[in-house]
């Protein structure tokens, strides 16, 4: 029997909504595959939380997941309770940054039965590797001064360490897939890091003769994800750059709730960590039309990175299925709530 003990972090809003469906989901997997076991855990850690303890996780909270096989977050954040840069450091890069989940990947493609906003979408399907843990979103920097004199550095950090690692993981994945790598780049504009990063990538592709390779400038890219997202395989970019084209292809997708992620660490020291893309959804919170697609999907990539790709397919194919019958969410163009939906994928998956 093998077990997956997992670290269940439902968070705020919509994410203590979608995380108990998605484990519903990896339950009834589990009782297909027979011999697999998940374990969860569940930790309280959020904007409420942080409002009774003045911590978004206690003292020892990392200490208290670092020995768990995965880490399933459902959503960070309210601003009506707590500012995001609080809420955000307090666990979500925390966890990041500390448990050295140096990777982070998302998929997008157009997914059977939701329509994309794109008018000729032609069944894309591409993988964003982003660099996870340098780069723009670097703390180092400060301000200085007061009022009209006032001073704001922001330092962006690009290690040959941090930029190699993420451009292999990149080729290793493309060799996978479709044999091909994307690099953003904007060595036009932006005069240091990014002839750095550019001049690396050449370097990396040498390594990987099979892999075909091209360079876009950030702005140019962008405006390629909507119109020719099909030409795409393997994006590799730098944190920044890899944060907005992400958020493009959960939009070109058709909702950002359907949108999965993974932090991954490579070094085998901490557990990795999976997470949609979509938030806490305040808006919604309660109305029981939250979209569970993007934290079942996530639970997918969780499946995959456990060695069981097979089942992480299966459960692909058995959200595309539901969806292509017509049940959704309101924010896909569907009627049906969120757990009448996980259960059509449950139905779906055990028949």
């Amino acid at each position: 029997m093998k077990i997956v003990n997992i670290a269940s972090i439902p968070g705020d809003g919509v994410g203590r909504e979608v995380v108990p469906e998605a484990e519903r989901v990896l339950k009834a997997i589990a009782e297909l595959h027979g011999g697999l076991t998940f374990e969860f855990t569940s930790f309280p850690w959020s904007c409420e939380y942080y409002l009774e303890n003045g911590s978004m996780m206690p003292e020892d909270g990392l200490e208290q997941i670092k020995d768990f096989d995965s880490i399933f977050l459902g959503a960070v954040g309210n601003q009506r309770l707590v500012p995001d840069h609080i809420s955000l450091w307090g666990l979500l890069i925390k966890i990041r940054r500390e448990f050295e989940q140096v990777i982070n990947v998302r998929p997008a493609k157009l997914i059977k039965g939701i329509n994309s906003p794109l008018s000729n979408p032609k069944d894309f399907d591409l993988l964003v590797v982003r660099e996870n843990s340098e780069g723009e979103y670097s703390s180092i920097g400060g301000r200085i001064y007061n009022e009209d004199e006032e001073l704001a550095i922001q330092n962006a950090v690009f290690s040959r360490r941090g930029t190699e690692r993420a451009m292999r993981y990149a080729f290793e994945l493309a060799k996978t897939r479709r044999g091909h790598v994307t690099s953003a780049t904007k060595s036009n504009g932006i005069v240091y890091s990014m002839p750095f990063w550019d001049d690396v990538f050449k370097e990396i592709s040498k390594d990987y003769p099979s892999v075909e390779v091209d360079s876009q400038h950030i702005d140019a890219l962008a405006a390629f994800f909507v119109t020719q997202p099909e030409r795409f395989d393997v994006i590799v970019a730098s944190n920044l750059f890899g944060d907005i084209l992400t958020d493009i292809g959960a939009a070109i997708m058709g909702s950002i709730g359907i949108a999965p992620a993974a932090n991954i660490n490579i070094n085998g020291k901490y557990p990795s960590m999976f997470e949609p893309v979509h938030g806490s959804a305040p808006d919604i919170i309660g109305k029981g039309i939250a979209n569970p697609i993007g934290q079942i999907w996530t639970a997918k990539m969780m499946l995959d990175h456990h060695g069981e790709t097979e089942l992480g397919d299966h459960l692909l194919d058995s959200i595309e299925e539901v969806t292509s019958r017509g049940i959704r969410t309101p924010d896909i163009g569907g009627t049906s709530s969120t757990t009448e939906v996980t259960s059509e994928i449950i139905k779906t998956l055990l028949r």
